[in-house]
């Protein structure tokens, strides 16, 4: 078998090995992506469609091998992935409003689902998981290990198994684009991205990262040798509120993105009084078009710095905001060669008592939403209400994930540590985000208190 270099996503994921189960190669470190089915579904052909997905997408069999040297990816033979089926048609058992039960049973499922595990080792790193109410309704959930995806992952995935599922039952679907190879990304990345190419990249981060360090929050409770324990806590904001974001970001020429960061920001500062904000973000990483269809993890971890000292009204720090994200997006490096340039950014990671936490939002992601064919449909499901004791793993500190759907309101989680945060310090946190997002779309031109 061939070897490949690692992309810089994968030796940033490396560097977060930690050997113990809780790192980046931890079980619990996947995706979960869930679609509720309508219509009759032949569970052969969608076994079949499944392994299609896996020969087409070299990412969801590829080893990443690292032992302290150079690492390297290596791409194994297609397999077929599992398919698990579950009967859920006991939901309606006892039940005046079978609808609502059902919708809420799909996100127990979900949480189900996402509270299981799948070894980053073993290939491929997909499963699918149905629940089935009956003939004509079910939920299918895909679980894959973040090593190998991204959310913009699996949705190509949902994409292209649709696609397999169709042409395997007789219709006559468009062909789909052949995909380039994630090895293919890796190659082109350290073949592109040389000293020169990034040497301006690296003048931009060294300057406006200088004597900084990662923002951190107090915990409840100091980092102890308990296991780690990823909690997820999930919250809506109103559609009032959301179209009101989103008309303000369009007036002051910014994205949603730019709006909900100052928000946060807000939030940082009211809870540590720091002027000085540097926040992590993760990018989608996908800037080369010719690797849309790719399956595979492209994320990067991006600081943001944004001086509020002396910022006059809430609309000053938005502007303050969009300027950093702009050039942030103009000098965009992959994040090892960011830290190099700033080694103190990383020190609040090692305190025992002080937890990093990053934000990353979806704007209008393309949807997956459609059909299988013969009648058999299916829709993403992205409104998810309830928190959750026990869900996918981050590395380490904290993520606020916002999900921006315009019809719909925002749908937000964040996943913490448990054994390091209270879920009502959480639940604290998003009341103040709110009501900060809601003060500066309102009332841009008052003071930043």
């Amino acid at each position: 078998m061939s070897q490949y270099p690692l992309s810089y996503t994968q030796e940033f994921l490396c560097a977060f090995d930690k050997g113990d189960g809780e790192g980046s190669f931890s079980p619990r470190y996947h995706n979960t992506r869930g679609w509720r089915l309508s219509g009759t579904i032949d569970l052969d052909v969608l076994q079949h469609a499944l392994n299609d997905v896996v020969a087409r997408h070299e990412g969801l069999r590829t080893a990443i091998v690292h032992d302290g040297g150079t690492g390297y990816q290596e791409v194994l033979p297609p397999s077929p992935p599992a398919l698990v089926v579950h009967d859920l048609s006991d939901t309606d058992a006892g039940s005046d409003s079978a609808p609502e039960s059902r919708d809420r049973r799909v996100e127990e499922f979900l949480n189900q689902v996402e509270a299981g595990a799948i070894d980053a080792h073993r290939h491929p790193v997909l499963r699918a998981e149905l629940g089935r109410f009956d003939d004509n309704d079910a939920v299918l959930v895909l679980i894959a290990h973040h090593t190998a995806t991204d959310g913009w992952s699996m949705r190509v995935i949902m994409r292209d198994l649709a696609h397999c599922y169709a042409t395997r039952t007789g219709h006559d679907t468009p062909p789909l684009p052949t995909p380039r190879q994630y090895r293919e990304y890796a190659v082109w990345q350290k073949e592109a991205l040389t000293e020169d190419a990034l040497a301006s990249g690296r003048d931009y981060w060294r300057q406006k990262l200088h004597g900084s360090q990662m923002l951190a929050v107090p915990m409840d409770r100091p980092r102890s040798e308990l296991t780690k324990v990823t909690s997820t806590h999930r919250f809506v904001i109103d559609t009032a509120l959301t179209s009101a974001t989103l008309k303000f970001a369009a007036a002051l020429r910014s994205s949603p993105f730019m709006v909900l960061l100052t928000a946060y920001e807000l939030v940082l500062r009211e809870r540590t009084g720091a002027t000085d904000i540097v926040v992590p973000t993760l990018t989608a990483g996908r800037g080369h078009p010719e690797f849309e269809d790719t399956v595979g993890t492209f994320f990067n971890f991006i600081p943001l710095r944004t001086s509020l000292d002396g910022c006059a009204t809430l609309r000053e720090a938005v502007q303050r905001t969009r300027t950093t994200c702009i050039e942030a997006q103009t000098y965009e490096v992959p994040f090892g060669h960011i830290v190099g340039e700033a080694p103190e950014l990383m020190a609040p990671f090692a305190a025992t008592d002080l937890a990093v936490g990053a934000i990353q939002v979806f704007q209008h992601p393309f949807v997956t939403d459609g059909e299988l064919g013969a009648g058999l449909k299916y829709a993403e499901i992205r409104r998810r209400l309830l928190s959750q004791e026990v869900s996918a793993d981050i590395p380490d500190g904290t993520l606020w994930t916002l999900d921006v759907d315009p019809s719909d309101g925002i749908f937000g989680n964040i996943k913490f540590n448990r054994n390091e945060f209270d879920e009502s310090t959480i639940a604290g946190m998003v009341d103040a985000f709110t009501a900060a997002l809601r003060r500066i779309v309102t009332t841009p031109d008052a003071p930043l208190q």
